[in-house]
């Protein structure tokens, strides 16, 4: 094959991959941890980038900010699962995660109630102000915590936000 023959027919394929990426953003993406008993879906514009096994059993996903922000800011989703065999277990968890949040740099409680089980706030990371909310259920001997970190404030918009915020809950709504 000729390099012409060989260059063009190489952009043909990077275009048809980036159509498909394109187009997929109105399929979700089907997650199932803690050996199937827990499932929920994903935007198919997030980004799968972090998964750990065991215990905990962690699931990362970058929601990408198409503004200057998401270049030195990284929004995400994270949903881990940890084996608690009781209730008592499961408030110790989130204690301990809640004691976590509370170590952050520059932490501070939104003015808004939170839902039973969760916590909402503001911290910093790298000096840049963070949205965090976190959601946390006891469901078939696993503690589990839903956390959503976004920018506070980005240039993306408040449509990035709040579909960001809608992708959030929808997970939420999932794992309840």
């Amino acid at each position: 094959m000729s390099f012409p023959r060989l260059t063009a027919s190489f952009a043909a394929n990077v275009l048809l991959a980036l159509s498909l990426l394109g187009s997929g953003s109105a399929h979700a993406t089907d997650v199932s941890m803690a050996n199937g008993s827990i499932k929920f879906s994903t935007p198919a514009t997030w980004l799968d980038i972090m998964e750990t096994q065991g215990d905990p059993e962690v699931r990362v996903f970058q929601v990408p900010d198409p503004s200057p922000t998401g270049k030195t800011s990284l929004a995400r989703v994270t949903v881990t699962v940890k084996p608690a065999k009781s209730i008592s277990d499961f408030h110790q968890y989130m204690a301990e995660a809640t004691a976590k949040a509370l170590e952050l740099p520059g932490y501070k409680e939104a003015q808004v109630a939170p839902l039973p089980n969760s916590d909402i706030y503001t911290a910093q990371e790298s000096g840049v102000q963070f949205s965090y909310t976190e959601h946390y259920w006891f469901k078939d001997g696993h503690a589990i915590q839903l956390r959503c970190v976004r920018p506070s404030q980005s240039l993306a918009g408040a449509t990035w936000t709040q579909a960001f915020d809608r992708g959030c809950a929808a997970i939420a709504a999932r794992l309840k």
